[in-house]
C-alpha cells in the first residue's frame, strides 16, 4: 500500500469548496440555500460545492453524478440527506465499506472504510442535468484525486454521466489547463502508462451497462459500473437493493484477488 498525502487531498476539497469556476451553479446553489424545503426551514444549507468524502487509503473509488439540492447541497456531505444517499450507504455498509447504514449529516458518526467518494460535479446542477462546460470544468478536481489517492484499484461509476467522465479523465486529460495540479497530472500519469507499452482499450469498447467491468490495463484500477442510485432509478425498480449488492459483491471478490 502506498502513502498518500492527507493533506493534499484536504488542501484539494478546500479548492472543490472555494470553486466559483460556473455561475450557474453557484446562483442555483445559493438559491436552493436561501429558499429550502419546507421540511429543512430550521436548518442551514451548505449550498456550495460539495467535497468528496472517505478513507484516503481507500482501494474502492465511487463516482457519482453531482449533490442533490436538498441532500449533498443541503448537508454539505456526498450522498447524505437523502434517499439516493439513504440507498447507497446502505449497500456499502452491507459490503463492509461503511461502518454504518445511513447518512444523515457530517456529524453522524459514518466512516468509509477502504472506500472514497467523489462525483462528477461538485455542485447541485438544476433538474439535475449539468451541462457539458460545467462537467469539464469539475473534470481537474477528478482528475487530481485520481493522481492523489494511490492505493485505488477498482472504480464504481454510478451512472452514464460518472461512467464518461471517469474515462474522459483517462484518455482526455487537461493537458492544455494552466493549473499546476492538471499539469501534473498529465506529467505524473499518461507517461507513466505509455512508458509500460500497454495502450488503453479502444474508448468505443468500453459501454456503460448497470454490472459491466473493464479491465483497463496499465496498472489502472478495474472499472465497474452501475446503475445512479436516484429515486427515479429506485422507486421504478430499474436499480434494486439486490442489483446493488451484486456489483459491490464483485467488487469485494476483485479486491480480495478471488475470480469476478
Amino acid at each position: 500500500m502506498r502513502t498518500v498525502r492527507s493533506d493534499e487531498i484536504e488542501k484539494l476539497q478546500r479548492r472543490v469548496i472555494a470553486c466559483r469556476l460556473c455561475p450557474r451553479l453557484v446562483r442555483y446553489c445559493r438559491q436552493v440555500a436561501r429558499e429550502k424545503r419546507r421540511m429543512y426551514r430550521g436548518e442551514e444549507y451548505w449550498g456550495r460545492p460539495v467535497p468528496s468524502f472517505g478513507d484516503p487509503e481507500a482501494e474502492l473509488l465511487v463516482v457519482g453524478l453531482a449533490p442533490a439540492a436538498h441532500g449533498g447541497n443541503r448537508t454539505g456531505r456526498m450522498f447524505t440527506g437523502d434517499r439516493s444517499g439513504d440507498f447507497l450507504y446502505r449497500a456499502l455498509y452491507e459490503a463492509g465499506f461503511a461502518n454504518q447504514p445511513w447518512s444523515r449529516h457530517r456529524g453522524d458518526g459514518l466512516a468509509l472504510k477502504n472506500c472514497y467518494i467523489t462525483a462528477a460535479l461538485r455542485c447541485a446542477p438544476p433538474k439535475n442535468k449539468p451541462l457539458p462546460g460545467e462537467l469539464r470544468n469539475c473534470q481537474r478536481y477528478l482528475e487530481r484525486e485520481l493522481e492523489l489517492l494511490k492505493n485505488v484499484r477498482a472504480v464504481l461509476a454510478l451512472g452514464r454521466i460518472a461512467f464518461e467522465s471517469y474515462l474522459r479523465a483517462l484518455y482526455q486529460p487537461r493537458a492544455n489547463h494552466a493549473s499546476r495540479a492538471a499539469a501534473r497530472l498529465t506529467a505524473a500519469t499518461l507517461p507513466a502508462r505509455r512508458k509500460v507499452n500497454l495502450p488503453l482499450p479502444p474508448r468505443s469498447a468500453l459501454k456503460f451497462s448497470h454490472g459491466a467491468s473493464y479491465d483497463l490495463g496499465n496498472g489502472l484500477p478495474r472499472l465497474f459500473a452501475s446503475y445512479h442510485p436516484s429515486q427515479q432509478n429506485t422507486q421504478t425498480g430499474r436499480l434494486t437493493p439486490e442489483m446493488l449488492r451484486e456489483v459491490l459483491q464483485a467488487i469485494q471478490r476483485y479486491l480480495r484477488g478471488s475470480s469476478l
